[in-house]
């Protein structure tokens, strides 16, 4: 009956409606923005198992997702001034050079679509175990305290930023937090190199690293995570172009048609889902993560061992 809605993305072969790209990113964005995260780590089993889609391009066109959908949630958070700019760079600094070899990882030791998602399920069940444990340690703490202060109006900024070479500091919600730079440069580099063999940027990965190793805010780990995933996205998306040059035997650019028709949903989901963020308590954006984190991890690891 709406035979005239399905169509087919000729570099990546995957055949659906039209609209089913857009509308899955919109719905998975909207959630996982609030986190700092893209959903790009939840789009890609959507396209290697649902879709079918196992090539090595998959990565790219989840990395082209990030590019098109990201600006808009990075926006709302400098809008709202939740963005700390030390951190930012940090992740973007940091991650740069891990996503490059990342992408030369996947191409060359990860191509098989069964050791790449066996590699993922162990990156995600990592992540996701770390939030459970966050989540399990302060299951104490009630939200009822925290959403009063984050209505009252003027404290729910970023403020007094302080920066070194070797600290940073500011406060939010009348707490000072801080963080060791050098420490948050190495991390990164290694989180770059994952999220470029996954697909999802760097700063996708970090998200949860900040909020469990460094006990930063979500509130404000969100937009610097994001942040750094758009502009390493944008890295990760030029490198795999040109190793496309080199491996020709395989599929590496990017589908741009899929990418966009995704980018497209996840541009309004996450706006909605960086505005709609401080009504939500922290543990429930935690725990949001820390479900949809080990679900796809599990299944993953579960459908090779089983």
């Amino acid at each position: 009956m709406f035979d005239f809605l399905y169509i087919t993305f000729q570099v990546s072969g995957v055949t659906t409606y039209i609209f089913v790209p857009a509308f899955t990113a919109f719905f998975i964005s909207f959630f996982t923005s609030m986190g700092g995260v893209s959903g790009a780590f939840m789009l890609l089993p959507f396209q290697v198992s649902i879709l079918n889609y196992t090539a090595p391009s998959v990565s790219a066109t989840n990395q082209l997702y990030n590019i098109v959908a990201i600006p808009s949630g990075v926006w709302f958070y400098i809008k709202e001034k939740r963005m700390v700019w030390p951190l930012a760079w940090a992740v973007i600094i940091g991650t740069m050079p891990g996503v490059f070899i990342g992408a030369w990882i996947r191409l060359t030791y990860l191509p098989d679509s069964r050791n790449f998602k066996f590699f993922a399920g162990l990156v995600l069940l990592y992540i996701g175990g770390g939030l459970l444990k966050d989540i399990i340690k302060n299951r104490k703490k009630t939200s009822v305290k925290n959403k009063e202060k984050n209505n009252i109006q003027g404290e729910f900024i970023v403020t007094d930023t302080r920066f070194s070479l070797k600290r940073v500091e500011f406060k939010f919600q009348g707490e000072s937090f801080s963080f060791s730079v050098p420490t948050i440069f190495l991390l990164c580099f290694i989180v770059g190199i994952l999220g470029g063999i996954y697909g999802i940027g760097g700063g996708a990965i970090i998200a949860p690293f900040f909020v469990t190793f460094f006990n930063l805010p979500i509130y404000i780990v969100a937009g610097a995570a994001l942040m750094g995933t758009f502009v390493t996205s944008i890295a990760g998306v030029a490198i795999y172009h040109v190793l496309s040059v080199f491996y020709t035997n395989m599929s590496v650019a990017p589908d741009w048609f899929l990418g966009i028709s995704f980018g497209i949903g996840g541009f309004f989901g996450m706006y909605l889902g960086a505005r709609c963020q401080k009504y939500f308590p922290s543990y429930i954006i935690k725990l949001i993560l820390c479900l949809s984190i080990l679900f796809v991890g599990g299944k993953y690891i579960l459908g090779l061992l089983l």
